[in-house]
């Protein structure tokens, strides 16, 4: 086996756990807010928690999906600019922003976001009572994921596999 080819089953295989995890959260907040319409114009008396659980499960979703989007190079970019540049400028402008967000990833979001997660975790939601901590713990966690899909990418960048989005994740 190849490392490219080990490096795509890596990839697959936490693409498949961020996958499934947001889509579980997705459904789960359907479900949420069918629960809470039902309640509110059926029952007459809305479920004030589901709103609460919704917000949070949303926060959930966009990291963990922000971390899929790195692991398939399907995040923001201006290409229109990159692409203006020569293969070589290219390759290195690509190189040097994958290592700014691997930095990022690593700083911002795993540290300070285990900081935070930390320093939340006497502090309790309103309505549920779970600790704000739990809440915020999405960040290292997502920040672990788009560090190891970086890691990934910057592997590729280096062995000169081709810079693009990767294929069939749309």
């Amino acid at each position: 086996m190849t490392t490219h080819e080990r490096l795509d089953r890596v990839r697959g295989a936490l693409g498949a756990v961020l996958v499934w995890f947001a889509g579980t959260l997705l459904v789960i907040m359907t479900f949420l807010v069918l629960y809470q319409v039902f309640t509110r114009y059926v029952l007459g008396t809305p479920a004030a928690f589901t709103e609460e659980l919704v917000r949070y499960a949303l926060i959930w979703t966009s990291f963990i999906s922000a971390a899929y989007a790195f692991l398939h190079r399907k995040h923001m970019a201006l290409a229109f600019v990159r692409d203006k540049f020569s293969p070589t400028v290219r390759r290195r402008l690509v190189i040097g922003s994958d290592v700014l967000v691997l930095l990022f990833a690593v700083l911002v979001l795993v540290v300070g976001g285990t900081m935070l997660a930390l320093s939340a975790r006497n502090d309790y939601s309103a309505l549920l009572g779970i600790s704000r901590g739990l809440v915020y713990a999405i960040g290292p966690i997502a920040g672990l994921a788009i560090a190891a899909a970086q890691v990934l990418n910057i592997w590729e960048d280096l062995a000169g596999a081709p810079l693009v989005e990767t294929e069939g994740t749309d």
